[in-house]
């Protein structure tokens, strides 16, 4: 993949009022929201020794940090040895704030984390941040429409990932059909996708059995207290993949 400009404005904009900021969540918050918002704008995390500041923004979901992305890296922290990451492609669909993919890429993996347009600014901003000089491979960062264009824009004769990653990308949204169709799409053979996801509705649980019935899936790891679950994903070799 061309690499795009990685060069994000690094000026910190200038942080809100924590009472205004404060006021602004509860007056955005939505029961498939997380239900913690920083007066800072912004969370520190550690992980694979380092620290990781991740600038957060009430704008959009995309930019706040969901409980499935921080299991997720607990996860791929404690795993190294199962999920090996080290010089494999990643592609982490619906990256966010880039929490994930920043663990990814100071765990050896060559990621492209992929979001809606509105979303790349600030995940461009927290992944140059936090990987610049610390990591094997400089991140990458792509607008991905979840079944929009995807074949276009990605066609598998160019690209093919070992690990495709996802974190809390099911809620309470209507495109979760073009999500397990973009999934399929990039979940080829050889290719391993790894889910984690906090169940917050029933529409989450009927996406869970779909999900179950075009990937072969094991329960890596369940976490009641956080009721979250992490998958993990192969392509059917009896199956056809799903055209975008």
């Amino acid at each position: 993949m061309k690499q795009p400009d990685p060069s994000p404005n690094n000026k910190e904009e200038e942080d809100l009022d924590g009472e205004d900021m404060q006021k602004k969540a509860l007056s955005r918050r939505n029961a498939w929201e997380p239900s913690v918002f920083y007066s800072l704008g912004s969370e520190t995390f550690f992980f694979t020794g380092q620290e990781i500041s991740i600038r957060e923004s009430l704008d959009c979901l995309g930019a706040v940090v969901w409980p499935g992305a921080v299991a997720l890296c607990r996860y791929l922290e404690k795993n190294r040895e199962q999920v090996d990451l080290l010089d494999k492609a990643v592609l982490e669909l619906g990256a966010g704030t880039g929490l994930v993919s920043i663990v990814a890429s100071l765990l050896g993996a060559w990621v492209t984390a992929t979001d809606l347009p509105d979303v790349l600014s600030n995940l461009n901003f927290n992944l140059s941040r936090n990987t610049r000089g610390r990591c094997r491979y400089t991140p990458q960062v792509a607008a991905l429409v979840w079944g929009q264009d995807v074949k276009r824009d990605f066609p598998s004769s160019v690209y093919s990932y070992d690990y495709v990653l996802c974190a809390d990308v099911v809620y309470h949204h209507n495109f979760l059909e073009d999500l397990l169709i973009t999934m399929q799409y990039f979940c080829k053979p050889g290719t391993t996708l790894l889910w984690a996801n906090k169940v917050r509705f029933q529409s989450d649980l009927r996406f869970i059995e779909n999900f179950k019935n075009v990937f072969d899936i094991t329960l890596l790891e369940e976490i009641p207290q956080e009721e979250v679950r992490i998958y993990q994903a192969t392509a059917r070799k009896s199956g056809q993949q799903h055209d975008v």
